[in-house]
């Protein structure tokens, strides 16, 4: 009888693979890497002729024999190799001894225990060099495959056993097959050593066919690790007894000593509900999951080759798994566009970069949907990792994002109805009054400076009476304009209410402010309105910047005085309130000793000096009282006593955030008379109490304080300060505990 080269069937055959040091070591060793082909296909020495080789094969599985033939059709190299073990564990079988059944058990698990590698990818089954590690859970899963296709078709639980503990090693070593030594199927032990011995004996394109010594000496090497010792001694003997003999005897029974019943009986129809499917398979729940997900699932390999293809992402993409299963992946098959909307390149693709970089991918894309309507999706790309290391694939889950999409649209035309005004397309006055706490909350805390500017259209009445409201609209519209226009990144524009329109201009001082408003004003004046005849509309602006101890109340009343300033005097101008931050004339806080919170009983008492003339300094305070809403109790002479309340410049809800309530006393007089060296500056004695004597409410008191202190020597640019006197309980018990430090030892320290 001929021989044709055959393949190596799984990983459990043994063949010589070179190894560090010049060692040897059998296919499938301990490592777990083997270095070829699972089903090599290498040069034909010879092949039994087509139509006696299907007669025999057709005589021994009877009406099984169209799982052979589609093992054959889908890889001819396999079937032979099996056709091949087969005989030759016949033979050795009756040269054991067996008994009938277990000979025909035997021939029967040796031909078709290879039939699950026609679900192997072509990669992987037509592939001519080594497998790689990747390679092997394929190759795996096929041998389980094998066994799933026989549990449809026998009952014979003794050939389900044999297939499907043919890889098991015989000292346990190889994951995922709990049988191992005696405990394994004496059948599936003769297997393994006779496919392994037809491998190496066999060519293939990567190496030639190996001796028969040297096949001998690799078995004898892997027993007691890969293969049973006693079966391995034994075949060696059985082998060098007399072969050729034993194979035509083989052939001489299966043609002529069976019969179709004898045959056929292992032979019946399994309903697939009886059907479990083995741990190392996909579990029942697995799939169902798979199968109800409303997500799209994709598997694909290393190889880049898809696998998986559940419903959920037929539903989504309209392609059949069967139209893309065992296809090259590529962005292209489901016609992904990046957020930009352009197409996605691989390199670009979440898919391939978990492939190639082993990390988790996130993100929002386009996909070509059912009806070939763009579909939003998040695509979640993973990598399937082994323990060891080893990369299997990724998977792609694929979630519509269609209603999210529709979600955050309609949220963000909310957000938009509520803070922006329908006329202008500006902010309005709630989106403002959110956003100034804000940024006084940044100069609060970080010390970031900005500016207001308030400005209202000049005689907007008149407007309205002369040329319509509609006309009126388009005046409120063209100055809306010039204020986006001339809007930095980070600003608010928003229309305040009426003709009244305000800017938060982040990180700008009030020189740069009015600047800006200067500009605003004169490109509105050189804005003609078509519904007014060509003529145009003036507006007055006030300018100011958040001073130290501002709240949002403080310096949004002082813009407001700035434009009421403005329109007083003729309207069409800007007029800026405030010194800033940054002048010359800052003012100067005097270091203070460092003691505990003040208490409700703290009094502070201070001399300040403001570079102002003392009736501009009066016109400054004027401006302090109006901004902090003071209420005048008693005016006499050059003395004014005022209650203030200051409130939290953040506007916390908290209790401890109510507002502080000071009596507050000041005492204004010239420093010097003025001479030419020296202008005239005012003097101003102050003292400060809370009216509140709660104890409990120190801290918030002593910080309104400083607030309340710090906003009066902006407001008057003070640019000298002498504390005067600050004492509370505190400062009381301070001063005798230091004088105590200077009394001799034994001397009581209090009296």
């Amino acid at each position: 009888m001929t021989e044709i080269a055959a393949p190596a069937s799984g990983a459990s055959e043994t063949q010589a693979t070179p190894l560090p040091g010049g060692v040897t070591e059998p296919f499938g060793s301990a490592t777990g890497t083997p270095s070829s082909g699972v089903i090599p296909s290498g040069r034909e020495t010879g092949s039994p002729d087509i139509a006696h080789y299907e007669r025999l094969v057709a005589a021994r599985l009877g009406v099984s024999a169209g799982l052979f033939a589609a093992l054959r059709v889908r890889h001819l190299p396999a079937a032979i190799h099996s056709f091949r073990v087969a005989l030759l564990c016949s033979a050795w079988a009756k040269w054991r001894g067996m008994t009938e059944q277990e000979r025909n058990e035997l021939e029967v698990a040796a031909l078709l225990h290879d039939v699950g590698l026609i679900g192997l990818p072509d990669q992987i089954l037509l592939k001519p060099g080594p497998l790689t590690p990747e390679d092997i859970p394929y190759v795996d899963r096929a041998r389980l495959m094998s066994v799933e296709i026989l549990r449809h078709l026998t009952d014979n639980q003794n050939i389900l056993q044999i297939v499907g503990n043919v890889p098991a090693w015989y000292d346990a070593t190889r994951a995922g097959y709990p049988l191992w030594g005696r405990a394994i199927p004496e059948a599936a032990r003769m297997i393994a050593v006779a496919e392994a011995f037809d491998a190496m004996t066999t060519d293939h394109l990567y190496r030639p066919a190996m001796s028969v010594e040297r096949a001998f000496a690799e078995l004898y090497h892997g027993a007691g690790r890969q293969f049973d010792p006693d079966l391995v001694e034994e075949f060696v003997r059985f082998y060098q007894g007399g072969l050729d003999a034993a194979k035509e005897d083989v052939v001489r029974r299966w043609l002529t000593d069976l019969d179709a019943e004898s045959v056929n009986h292992l032979w019946r129809w399994v309903s697939p509900t009886q059907t479990i499917l083995p741990p190392e398979m996909e579990t029942v729940f697995q799939h169902r999951l798979l199968q109800n997900m409303r997500d799209g699932v994709i598997f694909v390999d290393t190889q880049e080759l898809i696998l998986q293809w559940n419903p959920g992402a037929e539903r989504l993409s309209g392609i059949m798994a069967e139209a893309v299963r065992s296809r090259k992946w590529s962005p292209t098959i489901l016609g992904l566009r990046s957020e930009r909307g352009e197409p996605l390149t691989e390199q670009d693709c979440p898919v391939l970069t978990a492939l190639r970089c082993g990390t988790q991918v996130l993100r929002r894309l386009s996909m070509q949907g059912r009806n070939q309507e763009k579909v939003p999706v998040d695509l979640h790309a993973v990598p399937v990792v082994l323990q060891d290391g080893t990369t299997l694939g990724a998977v792609a889950i694929l979630h519509d994002a269609s209603p999210e999409i529709n979600l955050e649209q309609r949220l963000e035309y909310f957000r938009e109805r509520v803070t922006r005004d329908p006329l202008t397309d500006l902010a309005n006055r709630a989106e403002f009054d959110r956003m100034l706490p804000l940024f006084v909350e940044q100069y609060q805390r970080r010390g970031i400076p900005f500016s207001l500017i308030i400005c209202d259209l000049d005689r907007f009445k008149q407007v309205n009476d002369t040329y319509g409201h509609q006309a009126g609209d388009d005046a409120l519209r063209t100055l809306a304009g010039v204020l986006r226009r001339y809007s930095r990144s980070g600003d608010l524009v928003a229309r305040y209410g009426g003709e009244e329109f305000v800017m938060l201009c982040a990180a700008c001082d009030i020189a740069t402010a009015t600047r800006r408003a200067e500009e605003m004003r004169e490109a509105l004046t050189r804005t003609p309105i078509p519904r007014l005849n060509g003529r145009v509309v003036t507006a007055s602006f006030g300018v100011t910047e958040v001073q130290p101890g501002d709240t949002p109340e403080t310096i949004l009343r002082r813009a407001d005085r700035a434009l009421l300033m403005a329109k007083a005097n003729g309207r069409n101008m800007v007029v800026q309130l405030g010194v800033g931050n940054n002048g010359d004339s800052a003012p100067v806080t005097p270091k203070r000793w460092w003691w505990p919170p003040a208490s409700a009983e703290t009094v502070v008492e201070e001399t300040l000096i403001s570079p102002f003339p003392l009736p501009l300094a009066m016109e400054k305070l004027h401006g302090f009282i109006a901004d902090h809403q003071a209420r005048i109790r008693k005016i006499q002479g050059n003395r004014l006593e005022m209650e203030i309340e200051v409130k939290n410049p953040l506007r916390s809800r908290r209790r401890s955030d109510r507002p502080v309530c000071f009596d507050m006393v000041v005492v204004m007089s010239e420093d010097k008379p003025a001479t030419e060296e020296k202008p005239a500056r005012s003097r101003f004695g102050i003292k400060i109490a809370p009216k509140s004597s709660r104890e409990r409410r120190r801290r918030e008191i002593a910080a309104r304080l400083e607030e309340l202190l710090a906003s009066f020597r902006s407001y008057l640019a003070i640019s000298e300060a002498q504390p005067h006197h600050k004492y509370s309980i505190w400062a009381r018990l301070r001063d005798l505990f230091q004088k105590s430090l200077s009394w001799p030892m034994g001397r009581p320290w209090l009296c």
